[in-house]
This record gives structure tokens, sequence and C-alpha cells, in this order.
């Protein structure tokens, strides 16, 4: 592509050493509707004929039905995707082909092209969103009256819902929709028409291409265009915050599978074995992406440290951006997939929870709060709980059996009717203000999640990554 400045052809090495195209092709159908974008603008500057535009059209589509079957052959020495689709139209509609890189570099070419594949993606790994939140409030729902402790420290704290904790998840994950959604404004820019770095003497329509592109708006500055890769860095960031959330459910289920909560039972079908111990079942899926949290991390950093020392505008190190991007879009999909199914067949062991949720010590705050409604001040009445507490563990009685005179003697607020607040359902009915883990509460918010997250398009598995001939 540049052989009328050089007289010697690129060594192997560097063909090799610089080639993208191994993981560049996947952006192949967005790489072809870009240019069928810009052969319309060409068509109406008159650069190009009615008759080679639908050349120029007919072949790129050719090209990608070959792609999708997996039957175009790819070559290593053409660099990058967007060589290896105009040298192959060129070779079969000659002349109309060699025109469409008119106006256009590959600077705003690569710009376009990783744009628009963050969009698609974007809206992806959203509709993946929503079906895991869809599964986490199914769960919910299926086990809406299971009572867990309610941690800090990993020490129990208070009983709430186990449908409460999940739903937590669901609130978590709707602010990562929500980033990735307002990422998507600043993705949906349209960049082509900015040339290598300052444009182009030959003017195309720019409004008309993003129009063909469906952006609701285009670049203004021709440096900046080429040069940002801020979209990818928000969009790396979204999802590595994605994967932080995922891992600490991650850890809970962990900890819930263990035999030492024994609070859910995952499906065979989501866990593994031991080669060695018969016994096991292991939570391979919450392990692995606990663990591949750490490349979506990984791949943020990575661009981060691309970018920080890059002056304007290209600079072939920008082609370094894309591995991380595609890693960390295909693990937070398989992640979100992955996690929606084993969610979907997970079962609460209610029996074993209601057990756990009945240690008395997690009524100590409404014993407290009790004393606070009779006048004691707060801080008086947490001592008080304190020092009851003490007096529970080293007697061995615990607080249902504490006789009156007992209480009395350390605050003669207590009356008969303290021993009503010492009840699991007693003690959930009365966490009812905006938030809390009320059974009313839970059951409206299970019911605004179902009216919420309304049934999505199933997912298009398409063939991107399937690897190519090279």
């Amino acid at each position: 592509m540049w052989k009328g400045r050089f007289e010697k052809d690129t060594s192997d090495l560097v063909q090799r050493y610089g080639e993208s195209i191994s993981y560049d092709w996947r952006l192949y159908s967005h790489d072809i509707r870009g240019s069928i974008a810009h052969a319309s603008a060409l068509n109406a500057a008159g650069i190009l004929t009615a008759k080679e535009f639908a050349a120029i059209k007919k072949g790129l589509n050719q090209i990608e039905k070959e792609i999708d079957a997996g039957t175009f052959e790819f070559s290593i020495g053409l660099e990058d995707i967007h060589m290896n689709i105009e040298s192959a139209l060129t070779r079969r509609i000659g002349a109309a082909g060699a025109k469409l890189h008119t106006a256009r570099s590959r600077n705003d070419q690569i710009a376009l092209d990783i744009r628009l594949y963050c969009r698609d993606e974007v809206r992806e790994i959203i509709g993946l969103i929503r079906k895991l939140q869809t599964a986490l409030v199914g769960c919910a729902g299926r086990h809406q009256s299971a009572v867990v402790p309610g941690y800090t420290h990993l020490q129990r704290g208070q009983p709430v819902l186990f449908a409460h904790h999940l739903l937590a998840y669901v609130e978590m994950l709707e602010r990562d929709a929500a980033r990735l959604a307002d990422c998507l404004k600043r993705i949906n820019v349209m960049p082509l028409g900015s040339g290598a770095l300052a444009g182009s003497t030959i003017v195309l329509d720019r409004k008309l291409v993003a129009k063909l592109l469906e952006f609701p708006t285009v670049t203004t500055n021709s440096m900046d265009a080429i040069s940002d890769r801020d979209f990818v860095a928000e969009l790396l960031f979204a999802i590595a915050l994605a994967g932080t959330h995922l891992s600490r459910l991650s850890e809970d289920v962990i900890l819930w599978a263990s035999a030492e909560f024994g609070f859910v039972s995952l499906s065979d079908a989501h866990t593994t074995g031991s080669s060695l111990m018969p016994q096991k079942k292991n939570p391979d899926v919450a392990e692995l992406t606990r663990g591949k949290t750490g490349r979506l991390y990984g791949n943020l950093m990575s661009l981060l440290t691309l970018l920080k020392g890059l002056p304007m505008t290209y600079n072939r190190d920008l082609q370094e951006d894309k591995e991380p991007l595609f890693d960390s879009i295909d693990t937070i999909r398989m992640a979100l997939d992955v996690f929606a199914e084993m969610v979907a067949a997970m079962k609460v062991n209610e029996s074993v929870t209601l057990k756990a949720a009945s240690d008395p010590f997690l009524l100590a705050t409404d014993l407290a709060d009790y004393l606070v409604k009779k006048g004691v001040p707060f801080r008086n009445a947490h001592e008080v709980i304190g020092q009851l507490t003490a007096h529970s563990l080293k007697s061995g009685i615990a607080f249902q059996e504490i006789p009156l005179e007992t209480y009395r003697s350390f605050s003669g607020a207590f009356e008969q009717d303290l021993y009503s607040v010492l009840n699991v359902t007693t003690a959930l009915k009365a966490r009812k203000g905006i938030g809390a883990p009320s059974p009313s509460n839970v059951a409206n918010e299970l019911k605004k999640w179902k009216r919420q997250l309304a049934p999505k398009a199933s997912v298009n598995r398409n063939t991107r990554n399937r690897m190519p001939k090279v």
C-alpha cells in the first residue's frame, strides 16, 4: 500500500511483528459497513459513478458473506482487516475498488470501526446484564421468605432476607448498565472524514455518512478524532467495575456453597469435581469469575499505560488497544452469561439459613433499639446490650432465656414486652424503612424489578470469535 515510497519489501519478521489481522479480523462487518457508507459519500460527491458504487457495495457484501461462512482467506502480508478487504475488493471489481480509499485514511477508518464495534458490544453487554439481573430476581422470588445472617467484617450482624441480599447485586448491576449506557453517548460520535490527521481537500458529506451509520453527531476536531481512545478506556473501566461486582458475588457464592455455610446448592452442571478427592463439588464458575476479574483490571491498566505518553495524533502504539478491548469484552460477556445460568439453577437451603439467622446475638441491635424507644440514649443502650451480650456468653444463656429480673438489673427500662423483640420474624417486619429488608419492602422490590426487567432478545452469538484462515 506504500510501495511508491519504498524500494524494498517489508521483511517477513516485521510483517509478523506488525500484523493485526490475527485479531482485528473480527471488525470485518463494521469495516464493511463503514466502507459502504464512505462509498455512498463518494458517490454523492461525484467521485464514484452509480455503477462503481453498486459494484463496490455488491463486492463488499459478497466478501462479508464469505467471512461469515469462514471461506475468506486473510493475508498477514496485508497487515490488517482494512487492507485485506480492500485488496480483495480491488482484485474482484478492478479500478472501482481502488477508488474506495479516496479521502480516507486507515487512521479514521479504524477509529470508525472501533466505535461501531464498541457500540454494538455495549448493547450486547447491557442485554447480558439484564439477563443476570433477571436470574437474580428469579432466585430471590423462589426463596422470598428465606432468612440469612447479614454480615459485616464477615461476622454475623443482623438478620436479612436472602432475597434482599441478592437484590443488592441487582442494584450494582443496574449501575453497571447505566454506566455502559452513558459511555455509549461518547462512543456514538462519527470520526470518518478526519483523514490521517487533518481531513482531506476532497470534502465529503460527513453528516450523510453519520446518518447512514446511525451516528447522532460527528467529531469536530480531526486530530482528536484520530487519536481519541478515551471511549475505549471508559468502556474498559465500566467492564472492570462490572467484573468487580461479579467477583464480589462470586465470593459470596463460594462461601455460601461451602460445607461451613451450606446456604446454597449449585447444580452439577455448574460445578466440577476433583481428580483425586471423589467427594468434592467445586464452585468453579464463581472461582474463575473471581480470577478473570484480574484480567479486566489488567486490560484497563494496559490501555491507560499505552495512552499516557502518546503525542498527537495517530501512533502505531494504538494498534495495541484492540487486544485488551477484545479480551475484556469476550470475558465479561462469557462471565455474565454463565453466571446467569448458574444463578438460575441455584437452590437455597432455607432450613440451614434459618438456623444461622436464629443466632440470638443477631437481635442485639434490636434490643438496643428497644431501649431507645423507651427513652434510653443510644450510646447508653449500646453499652447495656454489650454488657448483656457478655453476660450471655459467660452464662451460656441465650437472650430469649434470660429472666426479666436479670434484664432489669442492667436497665430499669426493660419490661415484659422486650421478649416480643427477640423474634426474627418480628425483627424483619420492623425493618420497614425505605431500603430496609422487611418482607413487604422486599416483595415490592421484587415486583418492581420484574416489571422493569422486560424480556430481552437473545444475544446474537455470531461467528466473530471463530479463528479465520490466515
